[in-house]
C-alpha cells in the first residue's frame, strides 16, 4: 500500500514538475517588441546660452487720436489684414466742420481784399513811375498789399490746420498688417492720447530676448542663433539684429532682438521662445560635457522623467533620468545615463519595465 502512494505522489510530482516547465516556457514564448535603439551622445554643438523671450512683429503701433470726440464707426475688427492707408475709425467732426466753414469764408474775405490791395498797388506802382504819386502813397499802397497778402497766408494756413485735424478724426493705417486689438466701440469717447486700435505688421517677425551680463559681451550683431518655440516644439534660425548696450531699464539684463528668417513654420506673435547663443557660458556649475538624448524618446511618470535601456536578455529597463536644458528638438542629460549607452527611440509595441525586446 505504501508503495502504491509513493508511485502516485512520485507521478503527481512529475507532472507538476511537467506543468510549471510548460508554463515557464509559455512565459519565455512572449512576443518581443520591435524596437529602435541609439546610443547617448555628447553635445557636438559646444557651450551655448540659453535665454527666454517673446516673437513680436517687426512694425507694431498702439493708434490714438489728439482730439475729443465720439467714435461714430468702428470700421474693422480684430484679427481682420488692413492696408496701408485703410480707414479705421472715424471719430465725430461736426465741431470741425464748422470750423472749417468759418476758415474758408475768412479765405475768401481775405482773398477779396488782397486782390483789392494788389490793384491799388499796381496803379499806384504806374502813377509813381509816370511821377503822378508821391513816394509816401505808394508806400502806403505797399504796406497795405503786403498786409492783404500776409493776411491770406494766415488764413491759408489756418485752413491747413483746420484740415491736418481731420487725420486725427479719421484714423487709417500707417502700414499693412492685422488689427490685433480694439480698445474703443461704438459710441465710446475717445480721448487724446487714449488708444483706439492695435496694429502689427504681419510680414516680419523679431524675438526680442533678456540676456544676463555674463553672456552679453560674447553677443554682436549678425550672430546666428537658434530659436525653440515653446508651444509647437519647432526651431527656427535667426540673426541677432540688435544689442542693448544698457541693463538700466531692464532690470538688470541686456534686451537683445533678434530677426527670425523666412520659414513656412505657423508662428505667431507673442509666442514664447528658448534662445540658444552658441557662445560658452562663463557659469562655473555648468558641465562641460553634455549628453543629448531626443525629446521623443523620453518617458513621463507626474514630476519624474525617464527612459528604456536595453538590459542583458534583450530586456527593456526604465531608467530615471535628470535633465537640464531643451535644445531644439533634443534634452540635456545631467544624470542617469553614460555616453555611448544605448537606448530606446521607438517602439512598435507598448513598452513597460522587463517587457522582452528585439533590436531592429
Amino acid at each position: 500500500m505504501n508503495k502504491k502512494i509513493i508511485a502516485i505522489l512520485s507521478l503527481s510530482a512529475v507532472v507538476l514538475t511537467s506543468c510549471g516547465s510548460d508554463k515557464k516556457e509559455s512565459i519565455n514564448k512572449e512576443t518581443p517588441i520591435a524596437v529602435k535603439v541609439s546610443s547617448v551622445a555628447e553635445n557636438s554643438n559646444g557651450g551655448f546660452v540659453a535665454a527666454s523671450g517673446k516673437i513680436e512683429a517687426e512694425n507694431s503701433a498702439n493708434l490714438s487720436t489728439r482730439m475729443m470726440g465720439f467714435v461714430t464707426k468702428l470700421h474693422v475688427q480684430v484679427g481682420q489684414k488692413v492696408s496701408a492707408g485703410q480707414l479705421l475709425v472715424s471719430i465725430n467732426n461736426t465741431d470741425l466742420q464748422a470750423k472749417k466753414a468759418q476758415v474758408d469764408a475768412s479765405i475768401l474775405q481775405a482773398t477779396a481784399g488782397f486782390n483789392n490791395a494788389k490793384k491799388d498797388f499796381d496803379r499806384f506802382t504806374n502813377l509813381f513811375k509816370q511821377q503822378s504819386a508821391s513816394q509816401k502813397e505808394l508806400d502806403d499802397m505797399t504796406a497795405r498789399y503786403e498786409m492783404a497778402k500776409a493776411g491770406l497766408e494766415g488764413a491759408k494756413q489756418m485752413r491747413n490746420e483746420v484740415l491736418a485735424q481731420f487725420s486725427y478724426s479719421n484714423i487709417t493705417a500707417p502700414f499693412s498688417g492685422t488689427i490685433t486689438n480694439t480698445f474703443v466701440k461704438e459710441g465710446d469717447m475717445a480721448n487724446p492720447g487714449m488708444p483706439l486700435v492695435s496694429l502689427e505688421g504681419a510680414t516680419r517677425l523679431q524675438v526680442t530676448a533678456m540676456v544676463a551680463e555674463n553672456a552679453i559681451t560674447a553677443i554682436h550683431k549678425g550672430m546666428a542663433v537658434q530659436i525653440l518655440v515653446k508651444s509647437n516644439n519647432i526651431t527656427l534660425n535667426g540673426k541677432v539684429s540688435e544689442v542693448s548696450g544698457s541693463a538700466k531699464n531692464t532690470g538688470g539684463q541686456y534686451l537683445v532682438k533678434i530677426n527670425l528668417e523666412p520659414t513656412k513654420a505657423k508662428v505667431l506673435s507673442g509666442m514664447f521662445v528658448n534662445v540658444q547663443f552658441p557662445i560658452e557660458s562663463k557659469t562655473t556649475s555648468e558641465p562641460s560635457e553634455r549628453m543629448v538624448v531626443p525629446e521623443s524618446a523620453l518617458v513621463h511618470q507626474g514630476q519624474l522623467t525617464g527612459i528604456y535601456t536595453i538590459g542583458n536578455g534583450n530586456v527593456a529597463i526604465l531608467r530615471w533620468l535628470r535633465v537640464g536644458k531643451k535644445m531644439g528638438n533634443q534634452v540635456e542629460v545631467l544624470s542617469g545615463l553614460s555616453v555611448k549607452e544605448q537606448y530606446v527611440v521607438s517602439a512598435e509595441g507598448k513598452l513597460y519595465n522587463g517587457a522582452l525586446v528585439t533590436v531592429q
